[in-house]
């Protein structure tokens, strides 16, 4: 992908993200603009900008991640902050959970 505006674009969607909401890295790459660079959305969220709410993105089954600061305890410890429920470090509600802006 050779697109230089595209950490800026997952970064102002990341920043949109309401508490006790989340949103997949998949979901994020498309209304960057990039459909199938959930990875590149995982690397971008694993060196990225630490004021922006990086707990609130899963994987595309609401899974927690283990590269999160404190690991999938840390990462599950930050969304149950927000009335996220959690059960085996999945979000037990995630569909109900996701934030799709705009749909």
């Amino acid at each position: 992908m050779n697109d230089p505006k595209f950490r800026e674009r997952v970064y102002a969607v990341v920043a949109q993200i309401p508490p006790g909401r989340i949103m997949t890295y998949g979901d994020i790459a498309a209304m960057a603009g990039q459909a199938h660079a959930a990875r590149i959305v995982g690397g971008i969220a694993h060196f990225g900008s630490i004021e922006l709410p990086w707990h609130r993105v899963v994987n595309r089954f609401g899974g927690l991640a283990s590269g999160y600061p404190g690991g999938k305890r840390g990462h599950q410890k930050d969304l149950e902050t927000e009335g996220v429920p959690i059960k085996d470090f999945i979000i037990t509600d995630f569909e109900e959970r996701r934030w799709t802006p705009g749909l």
